[in-house]
């Protein structure tokens, strides 16, 4: 299976020669007639000879999924698998198969992904019907079977692509089974849905603590070029996209080693409801989403005690009258 599972030795990646990139300079904006104005459902950016940058259009989905392949000398490796499940729609697998054609004929691919989350995972049946390639399930249960982990979150995995060796690194919070992958050929740390240019989505904060602190300490000893998250939800004023296919001016993709190094205080500020730390808000979907039911269910109260008590004046009214 190429897992490694041995103790990650800081020198091992600090010693080692980054292999640099590039970054576009900004990313297809999306639009705000997409019946009108078709953009390229997959937009595919080369951060170097060997590692692609995927984004899914913002027309197709309004989450803008960002998906990374990166490219060994035995294998491939493809993180998430995006939030477009009809290749008719998103030519996801066929995309990959061209760049691997072009790039590396004949490598096997592996698929894993930064957590379960649908949008992560809806191009995994197109990219399983593909020659050669493994796709890992994102449950909790096959993860761990595969990297043969015992003790979930305090173990850490490799997987060697040839040539490349990736760090997986468990940090539930935002889902119980995130992980997060460092690549040690370019030091590029892709960090999901963890950390990102947008909403920190936290459903269990002691965890999503805990794995801050041990992604933070992870970066004190493994040299970050950049944090690449799943999504962008900012725009450079520091105002939130929720939910539409437009993003104009949108936050660069790339976070720095100092926003790793900060996430722990980020989220030792959440209040475990609706909070923000600097450009960060946090919160958690699941109470929020009950305080607005409890509060329509309170108004919804109110309106059914108003009407009954427009009623019964009514009809005391009409009798004295």
């Amino acid at each position: 299976m190429g897992v490694l599972l041995v103790a990650l030795a800081g020198s091992a990646s600090s010693s080692a020669q980054q292999v640099a990139g590039q970054f576009p300079a900004h990313w297809n904006q999306g639009s705000t007639d997409c019946e009108h104005h078709a953009r390229p459902p997959l937009e595919v950016e080369a951060y170097n000879s060997s590692t692609y940058i995927l984004r899914e259009s913002l027309c197709q989905t309004y989450e803008g999924n960002f998906l990374y392949l990166l490219i060994g000398t035995k294998r491939a490796l493809l993180i998430d698998a995006g939030d477009v499940e009809d290749p008719a729609q998103m030519p996801l697998a066929r995309t990959v198969e061209g760049i691997l054609a072009r790039t590396a004929p004949g490598l096997p691919l592996l698929v894993l992904h930064t957590h379960g989350h649908f949008d992560h995972r809806a191009g995994d049946g197109q990219i399983a019907g593909l020659g050669n390639v493994e796709v890992v399930p994102s449950d909790l249960a096959s993860i761990t079977r595969y990297f043969g982990w015992k003790i979930w979150p305090d173990s850490q995995g490799q997987i060697d692509l040839g040539g490349r060796i990736v760090d997986v690194l468990p940090t539930p919070g935002h889902h119980e089974a995130h992980l997060v992958f460092y690549d040690r050929q370019t030091q590029l740390l892709f960090s999901g849905d963890m950390l990102l240019p947008g909403r920190l989505l936290i459903a269990d904060t002691a965890a999503d603590l805990a794995s801050a602190r041990r992604l933070a300490s992870f970066g004190q000893s493994h040299p970050i070029t950049y944090a690449l998250g799943g999504h962008i939800e900012l725009d450079r004023a520091g105002t939130t996209f929720l939910g539409v296919n437009y993003h104009p001016d949108e936050r660069p993709l790339q976070l720095t080693a100092k926003d790793v190094a900060d996430l722990p205080s980020a989220i030792a500020d959440f209040n475990g409801i609706y909070s923000r730390h600097g450009d960060y808000l946090m919160i958690n979907q699941n109470r929020v989403l009950t305080l607005y039911a409890a509060c329509a269910l309170l108004a919804l109260a109110l309106i059914g005690w108003g009407i009954g008590r427009w009623w019964r004046r009514r009809k005391l009214n009409k009798s004295r009258g």
